[in-house]
């Protein structure tokens, strides 16, 4: 039996924090074959920042704002995707493909519509290198939520091991794939470091609670707590997605800095353990990426909460800076291939679709 073709796929990320860009190169069959070659990340100049930031929340381009920060930001991913083939010694006849995340400006899955910003072409004539971009317009177009968007990939990386297992995404909002052998399931399970990184912003004290030191110090408000808790969105069977100003800090103000930090991660934490109610089986192993398992006392309190072991993708041989960035290389070739991104225990979508446009350069 012909064994299944390799692509080298360049994927490309930036989130919705706009801190920047994540570059990220694999050689992958689109299934369950991974090999990763490199990473690179560079954060945005402040005036590509700046310009993204005017675009969020829009559903049109009346004045041409859009165009205009879609192309900077495009040129920015162009030269990191040549920083990423220095960094590696490849070069982009080397590459099949780019998986080009673009950036969310307006997401509204309720009435199928997603917007991720990006210039397709643009990118594959600056590069070189066939690009494959909009992963999420199909499944929204289709009824699904649009997010998360990255089980497929996670079950790719995490073959071979004890199921049931579970794999947590720390972002601005956090999201869990619960993978056992004939279940596939993904939700947010509530925020990750949004609110805490807004609070820590409010009281001018840096961009993050560095390691949870302030969390650390403080004490929880469980009213308050209690108060986030209450909402009905825990309530609700997945798959199911947030959008990142579900809440506010506006709960906290009244407290001190520290107390209003342990409160945040608390309720980050909660909202974790409570997620488990919607599993069919408890993981006999939790797996953290993303930026939030930097947070040590988010970590500690994490396993105290789940009370089975709970460790980081790095542990495992992965890089959990990189994976969302390999995560649309992986789809980046899946959809080259007709396969299916997300199905309906992901976003909810009524049947497995596949999507993505492609551009030639």
């Amino acid at each position: 039996m012909q064994k299944p073709r390799l692509y080298t796929a360049i994927g490309l990320m930036s989130g919705t924090s706009l801190d920047g860009i994540d570059a990220a190169v694999i050689r992958t069959d689109g299934h369950g074959h991974v090999e990763r070659l490199g990473f690179y990340t560079e954060d945005y100049e402040q005036a590509v920042r700046g310009a993204l930031r005017a675009c969020l929340g829009l559903k049109t381009d009346p004045d041409g704002r859009v165009k205009m920060a879609e192309r900077v930001m495009t040129l920015a991913h162009a030269e990191a995707v040549k920083k990423l083939l220095a960094k590696t010694g490849l070069q982009a006849a080397d590459i099949d493909l780019i998986g080009f995340h673009g950036q969310t400006i307006f997401h509204e899955p309720a009435n199928r519509f997603t917007w991720q910003i990006g210039d397709g072409p643009l990118l594959a004539k600056e590069t070189g290198i066939t690009v494959i971009n909009d992963f999420r317009s199909a499944d929204v177009q289709a009824g699904g939520q649009g997010a998360p968007f990255l089980p497929l990939y996670h079950c790719a990386v995490t073959h071979g091991l004890s199921r049931p297992v579970a794999i947590l995404n720390l972002g601005g909002v956090a999201n869990v794939t619960y993978i056992d052998d004939a279940v596939l399931l993904a939700f947010d399970t509530g925020p990750a470091s949004a609110l805490i990184n807004d609070w820590v912003k409010a009281n001018q004290r840096g961009e993050y609670d560095n390691d949870g030191l302030f969390a650390a110090q403080g004490k929880v408000d469980h009213a308050v707590l209690g108060s986030y808790l209450a909402d009905p969105f825990f309530n609700i069977t997945p798959p199911k997605a947030l959008d990142r100003d579900q809440w506010t800090t506006r709960p906290v103000a009244g407290l001190s800095l520290e107390d209003g930090a342990a409160t945040l991660t608390a309720f980050t934490v909660e909202s974790i353990a409570r997620s488990r109610a919607h599993l069919p089986r408890q993981p006999l192993a939790w797996y953290v990426t993303g930026g939030g398992r930097h947070n040590k006392t988010m970590m500690a309190w994490l396993r105290a909460a789940l009370g089975v072991p709970v460790g980081t993708v790095d542990d495992l041989g992965l890089d959990g800076d990189a994976m969302e960035a390999e995560g649309f290389a992986y789809l980046a070739v899946r959809s080259e291939l007709g396969l299916h991104l997300s199905e309906p225990g992901t976003t909810r979508v009524p049947q497995p679709v596949t999507g993505g446009h492609k551009w030639s350069p």
